[in-house]
């Protein structure tokens, strides 16, 4: 199992290696776009226009030989825009179906928040149900299956935010802040290099790991040992929030269930066959931010969601192993 553990970080260590290659910095959004792919979940991603969302997840999808589609949420998309529809063909005289973009390995939801809610469920349905289900006929999703959400934390104009059932679906909320500035010099000189336009190019990116291993090592993941105290830490963490004076909303369940989820993938990634309470306090803000609701008084302070998270981190003292 050991063995299996090392192989395994060793080949997560080559698809971050092969990412970095055209996505300048970001390493906190590249570890937790790669723990999400290993949860099986889904990650929401908040960030202002040009920060590389697009290229991390082609790049991702290059890295494991996966077929990538992006799709622009406009107040005028169609579910079945989204998942796809059958046509008549009048030469067979039989109904055929189109299938829609969601059927790929890594799918970019670019802007959710600009359809309306219909269209937000039906992908948010088949990323719950992992297949979709056209003129009564099921259709099963390639795996793995992975679903990436952006959204603009400043422009809300002409938005139609996420309810919090529907947002609770997302096992992550990942920010993408400005690189630093030798990030962004190497970004710059990286992209202007012998380049026309800006086409987002992934040619430096070698396929690594293939869609059936991404599958045995989400396996390896699910079976890693968690200690009942580290899983008794990560309800403890969920259930803070219930009753911490700063939220006016808690975290359900389904945190308690993302936290265990994730914190198995990072010790994955870090060549161990157990969780620890660090890896769980790694990947709390992402799990739960999305997931809370900062008190009406803190936010006139300008305070957060973080900052509230952070406190309560903080205070409940993790066990020692």
């Amino acid at each position: 199992m050991n063995d299996n553990v090392e192989r395994a970080a060793q080949a997560l260590s080559a698809v971050v290696a092969e990412v970095r290659k055209v996505v300048a910095g970001q390493q906190e959004v590249i570890d937790q776009a790669i723990t999400g792919l290993l949860s099986g979940g889904h990650v929401l991603v908040e960030g202002v226009p040009g920060l590389g969302k697009t290229l991390l997840v082609k790049a991702l999808a290059k890295t494991i030989g996966g077929t990538f589609a992006r799709i622009q949420f406009t107040p005028d998309l169609m579910p079945s825009d989204v998942t796809g529809h059958t046509l008549y063909d009048p030469s067979s005289g039989k109904f055929a179906t189109r299938k829609g973009p969601v059927f790929a390995h890594f799918v970019i939801a670019d802007e959710i928040n600009r359809a309306p809610a219909k269209t937000q469920a039906a992908l948010l349905e088949v990323m719950q149900e992992a297949q979709v289900t056209i003129e009564g006929e099921s259709h099963v999703l390639p795996q793995p299956f992975m679903v990436f959400a952006t959204q603009n934390p400043i422009e809300h104009e002409g938005t139609y935010p996420l309810p919090d059932a529907q947002l609770d679906r997302f096992l992550l909320n990942a920010r993408i802040g400005y690189p630093s500035a030798e990030d962004e010099i190497a970004l710059t000189r990286q992209v202007t290099s012998a380049t026309v336009g800006d086409r987002l190019s992934v040619d430096a990116v070698n396929t690594v790991l293939d869609p059936a291993r991404v599958a045995e090592l989400q396996s390896m993941a699910a079976s890693l040992t968690v200690d009942d105290a580290v899983l008794a830490y990560a309800v403890k963490l969920a259930r803070a929030t219930r009753d911490n004076q700063g939220l006016s909303r808690g975290a359900g369940p389904r945190a308690s269930i993302a936290l265990v989820r994730a914190a198995r993938a990072r010790a994955l990634m870090s060549g161990r066959n157990f969780a620890t309470p660090d890896d769980v306090k790694s990947v709390a803000l992402a799990v739960m931010r999305h997931r809370v609701a900062v008190a009406p008084e803190l936010e006139i302070e300008g305070r957060d969601a973080d900052s509230v998270l952070k406190e309560l981190l903080a205070m409940v003292e993790a066990p020692r192993l």
